[in-house]
């Protein structure tokens, strides 16, 4: 099974589409209740307008191999970061935001420790075939 897309509620389709499009993501379908992404790797990512509810738990995360100076332009942009990029005791390196609408982002870098930390279950650690 592959992860396809993840969709998030949104009030205000313009605005909302302006920010991701501002983080770098390809607008690929447009209309006045719905928005569909490309990211990098293939996936989609997609907004959709309705109420929005108090926030939970959920997090979206977007890796970026440039994580620092992604973080840099996208400050000059004009977007307000919760936290800069910090290396994590996971040994990933993160850096945090909120969409309009609040649903909160994690920009990050992980590298091989995204699927095969040192503490992988069941198995050894994966040697990259690169």
């Amino acid at each position: 099974m592959k992860l396809n897309q993840v969709t998030v509620t949104v009030r205000d389709i313009p605005r909302a589409r302006a920010f991701y499009q501002t983080l770098g993501l390809e607008l690929i379908v447009s209309s006045d209740h719905y928005a569909r992404f490309l990211c990098p790797g293939g996936t989609t990512f997609s907004i959709h307008l309705g109420p929005v509810t108090e926030q939970g738990g959920t997090v979206i995360y977007f890796e970026c191999e440039d994580l620092d100076a992604r973080v840099a332009h996208l400050k000059a942009a004009g977007l307000v970061f919760t936290q800069d990029p910090t290396d994590q005791p996971w040994l990933w390196r993160e850096a945090r935001l909120r969409d309009p609408d609040g649903n909160p982002l994690c920009l990050y870098f992980a590298g091989q420790n995204r699927v095969d930390p040192p503490w992988r279950v069941g198995r050894a650690r994966r040697v990259d075939p690169a």
